[in-house]
């Protein structure tokens, strides 16, 4: 079952770079995009916040060495992130700003195009991320502001929200505080995961209210492959087959059908909403495996580029030179070239690892 699913995933990819080879529309697919979520998407909110930790930030080399300019945006990442390489696909020059970067006056002009809101450290749970970070700006908060923003549009903005792109990657936060700072109490992983669905839940149907009708979910990935807690998994000698931590990795395995259970319900009983929920736990299985992905060539999988695993990810620490055999640029994050992998996924695969359509069907649909 999983060769036939590895070849299939093959296929598709080789139809991937055939559909990009033709190109995209010059116009931007959908009006505008708003992005929430953690920092796998945070384009810079986390350096609006006075009091958020210096590790919850991005704002200093040696990030942002392959950004225009090598500059440090706040982009926990070597170059562009998943919000902005999906944002390109859908037709824009890169994600929206940071909602916390603009001035009070200008909120509301810039809602016609979209805005970021995702912030590194925060999760489903509005605590999750103040232990780490001190300071987040947590999805609750996130999505009022889009809201209230909504709101003070006023009257004739149904029709541009209705057509713009909800694009959501959030949960990983949840389930690295879940498993790294384990409570006194006896914990039971099926009611921690019916816990973030909920607040999931919730948070969408705000977003309906607000008039959103197209939304682009991420499932959280194989958390327990991230080079930190391929650290912890092997101090507590709890390894799963691909080196990874088995706990971390088996709550994302749950996660991923509860959540798209949860948003078939949703899109059943909310009138034209409409979806697209990515496999990240399938996609990371991919590369684990060794499956070579066209445009893709991922040889290292259990280190960073950035620190190289020893240490964080600032100034002085030893770089690699070839970011695109990295599939991990620091000891959580993705390389820029595992993003364009991941964005191009979402955007194009024909039913893989995106269900029950891509980004590109979703952006294409007319509420």
């Amino acid at each position: 079952m999983a060769s036939r699913r590895g070849a299939f995933a093959l296929v598709a990819a080789l139809c991937l770079l055939e559909l990009e080879r033709r190109g995209l529309a010059e116009e931007p697919a959908v009006p505008a995009m708003f992005v929430f979520g953690d920092s796998t998407v945070d384009v810079g909110n986390n350096n609006f916040l006075a009091n958020c930790k210096a590790n919850c930030k991005a704002n200093y080399p040696r990030y942002g060495v392959d950004y225009p300019f090598q500059s440090p945006t706040g982009r926990f990442s070597n170059g562009y992130n998943l919000a902005d390489q999906l944002a390109q696909k859908l037709g824009f020059d890169k994600s929206p700003p940071p909602y916390l970067s603009l001035p009070d006056v200008t909120i509301i002009s810039q809602m016609s195009k979209g805005i970021n809101f995702a912030s590194g450290g925060s999760g489903l749970i509005d605590s999750t991320g103040w232990k780490v970070c001190t300071e987040v700006f947590n999805m609750s908060a996130q999505v009022q502001s889009f809201t209230s923003a909504v709101q003070k549009m006023g009257n004739g903005t149904a029709d541009l929200i209705s057509r713009s792109l909800i694009f959501i990657n959030t949960g990983s936060n949840d389930l690295f505080e879940y498993t790294d700072f384990p409570s006194n109490t006896t914990r039971n992983d099926t009611e921690f995961l019916q816990s973030l669905v909920a607040s999931y839940k919730g948070h969408l149907k705000d977003l309906y209210g607000a008039g959103a009708r197209k939304f682009s979910v991420v499932s959280p990935s194989l958390v327990g492959c991230c080079p930190s807690q391929r650290a912890v998994a092997h101090d507590t000698n709890d390894l799963d087959f691909h080196g990874c931590s088995r706990a971390a990795n088996g709550l994302s395995r749950q996660l991923y059908p509860m959540l798209g259970s949860m948003l078939r319900g949703l899109a059943a009983d909310l009138p034209s909403m409409h979806y697209s929920l990515g496999d990240s736990v399938g996609m990371a299985e991919l590369v684990l495996n060794g499956t070579v992905l066209p445009g893709a060539n991922f040889t290292v999988l259990d280190r960073p580029c950035c620190g190289g695993g020893v240490g964080g990810c600032n100034g002085t620490a030893p770089l690699c030179l070839d970011r695109g055999s990295y599939l991990f640029w620091d000891n959580f994050h993705p390389t820029a070239a595992a993003s364009n992998v991941f964005a191009r996924e979402l955007f194009f695969d024909p039913g893989a690892f995106v269900h029950p359509m891509n980004v590109h069907e979703l952006a294409e649909l007319r509420p």
